[in-house]
């Protein structure tokens, strides 16, 4: 076999292997959070799926919330809610709300309010087909670490594990850390 031949062979099968293997990503990125689920969801029905998020300043739109999704096999499977709030005990009650009604803990982030402080944002994520676990969920917030370390000690004796944390500021201007547990439903 020629040189030529077997290169444009090699190049023809490194190409064929590349396009296999290539992932498809969204960028989502909005200021108002109550935009966001939409935008989730909308991607959701084309294909993508969850994978980051993230809250903070952009170098161009401000503070915004940016979540990157990545094209799956699937279109339309899954289906996603947003949950925005700077109150821990709302966040614990809609929270497990939307578990019940088959919504697992994806990720979260802090964004910046407009109302002064910020809001935990949570994103949750739903298998239209319901192969979904149903999970307990338990918050703990608290502004100093051996709290929070003696409350996940406590969590984790009862069968919780760590899912996430963010630290954000409060209201009042204090910093607060938020972590998110949960144990599989018997």
């Amino acid at each position: 076999m020629k040189l030529a031949s077997a290169l444009a062979l090699a190049f023809a099968f490194t190409a064929s292997a590349s396009a296999q293997h290539a992932v498809e990503h969204k960028v989502l990125a909005t200021s108002k959070t109550s935009t966001m689920e939409k935008e989730l969801n909308d991607a959701a029905e084309t294909g993508f799926r969850f994978q980051l998020v993230m809250g903070g300043e952009s170098t161009f739109g401000g503070k915004e919330v940016v979540v990157i999704m990545t094209k799956g096999d699937e279109t339309g499977r899954y289906s996603y809610k947003l949950l925005a709030t700077s109150k821990t005990s709302t966040m614990q009650k809609e929270l497990q709300e939307a578990s019940d009604r088959g919504y697992e803990y994806r990720g979260q982030t802090v964004f910046g309010s407009t109302f002064g402080g910020d809001e935990v944002v949570v994103l949750l994520e739903r298998d239209k087909n319901g192969a979904g676990a149903r999970f307990d969920y338990k918050l703990i917030a608290t502004s100093k670490t051996s709290t929070l370390e003696k409350e996940i000690t406590e969590a984790g004796s009862a069968g919780y594990e760590i899912v996430g944390m963010t630290v954000g500021k409060t209201a009042l201007g204090g910093k607060e850390l938020v972590a998110i547990t949960r144990k599989t439903r018997q």
